[in-house]
């Protein structure tokens, strides 16, 4: 289920223009919403994502981190960028573990 919600908002934030800041704050805000939810399901859903939609998803790291006030989120951060290093994510790993 989550999958399928997350597969439109990337899509949807996919086709927003780099200056269209309402409409990617839009995108970014159901993002934080879904991710928040629950945790299990969360990380289950990232440990299964392709690196261009992580590459997306990292631009609420923080936002979800706060929200969801877990370890076991850092943590599947922590194997997300061991697993994508392309993506050169530890920076704002460290800034959403701050956030808990």
């Amino acid at each position: 289920m989550i999958k399928d919600i997350m597969d439109d908002i990337i899509s949807e934030r996919k086709s927003k223009n780099i200056e269209d800041d309402y409409g990617i704050q839009n995108c970014w805000n159901k993002m934080i919403d879904i991710l928040s939810k629950d945790i299990n399901e969360t990380v289950a859903y990232l440990e299964n994502c392709s690196e261009e939609d992580i590459y997306f998803i990292s631009e609420v790291f923080e936002d979800v981190s706060e929200q969801l006030q877990s370890k076991e989120y850092i943590e599947c951060l922590r194997k997300l960028d061991d697993k994508f290093p392309n993506l050169d994510m530890t920076k704002d790993i460290n800034l959403a573990e701050e956030y808990i």
